[in-house]
C-alpha cells in the first residue's frame, strides 16, 4: 500500500508538472496588453515587433477605430507569424499569374474585388482626431484608401480602375490600403480626394474594381 501511495503521488506531480509546463507554454504564446490613451493597432504592432496584419487577426473582434484605454489586447507570440508568412507565399507562388495593364505596363495581380467606392478628404470632421493623416499617421494623398482590414489587410497594394471623378488619375490609379473607416465594412473602400468636402460629395457612390497586387 506504501509502495503504491508513493507511484500515485509520483503520478499526480508529473500531472501537475505537465499541466505548469503547457501554462507555461500558452503564456509565451501570446500576451495582453492593456491599451492606454491614442493606441493604435499599426503603433502596438512597432511597439511588439509583431506584423499588422496577424496583430489584427488576433484581436478579430475589436473595431480598429475604438481602442480605449483599458481595452486588452492579445498580442500573438512574434515567431509563429514568419512560418505562417512562408506558408502563404509558397501558396501564392503556386497559383496562375494573372495580369492587369497599368500605365502601359503589365502588373501582377492576385484576384480582383469588386468594390464599392465613396471618397473622402482630409477634412477635421472626416477624420476626427486624425485629420490629414491615415491610419499608420501618414499624410493623407492621392492613393491612399480606407478599407476593411478583414476584406484587404492594410498595406496592401492595390490598383482601382472604373470610378469616374475630376481630380483623381484617369483610367485608374495605383494605391496603398493604409487607412480604415467606421462604415467601411466588406467589399467597400473610401478613396482619398485632395478637393474641399463640397466636390467630394460629387463623387457619390460608385462601383470600382479594386485590384490586389502581388
Amino acid at each position: 500500500m506504501r509502495k503504491l501511495h508513493w507511484v500515485a503521488k509520483g503520478c499526480a506531480a508529473a500531472l501537475i508538472s505537465a499541466a505548469l509546463l503547457f501554462t507555461s507554454s500558452i503564456a509565451s504564446a501570446a500576451s495582453i496588453h492593456t491599451a492606454q490613451n491614442k493606441d493604435t493597432f499599426w503603433k502596438l504592432s512597432k511597439q511588439y515587433s509583431v506584423p499588422l496584419d496577424e496583430l489584427m487577426q488576433a484581436n478579430a473582434k475589436i473595431n480598429p477605430l475604438n481602442i480605449y484605454p483599458g481595452l486588452k489586447i492579445t498580442i500573438p507570440d512574434k515567431s509563429k507569424p514568419m512560418v505562417k508568412a512562408k506558408a502563404k507565399a509558397k501558396a501564392v507562388s503556386t497559383a496562375g499569374v494573372k495580369t492587369v495593364a497599368v500605365n502601359g505596363k503589365s502588373v501582377d495581380y492576385k484576384k480582383v474585388i469588386q468594390a464599392k467606392a465613396s471618397a473622402y478628404t482630409a477634412a477635421a470632421e472626416e477624420n476626427g482626431g486624425w485629420a490629414g493623416l491615415d491610419y499608420f499617421g501618414n499624410a493623407l494623398k492621392v492613393g491612399t484608401v480606407a478599407v476593411d482590414p478583414e476584406t484587404i489587410p492594410l498595406g496592401t497594394k492595390l490598383y482601382i480602375a472604373g470610378y469616374d471623378y475630376d481630380g483623381l488619375p484617369k483610367g485608374g490609379m495605383l494605391a496603398t490600403a493604409t487607412d480604415v473607416g467606421g462604415s467601411i465594412k466588406g467589399n467597400r473602400v473610401d478613396i482619398f480626394v485632395p478637393d474641399n468636402r463640397k466636390k467630394a460629395m460629387t463623387f457619390g457612390f460608385q462601383y470600382v474594381k479594386v485590384y490586389v497586387l502581388d
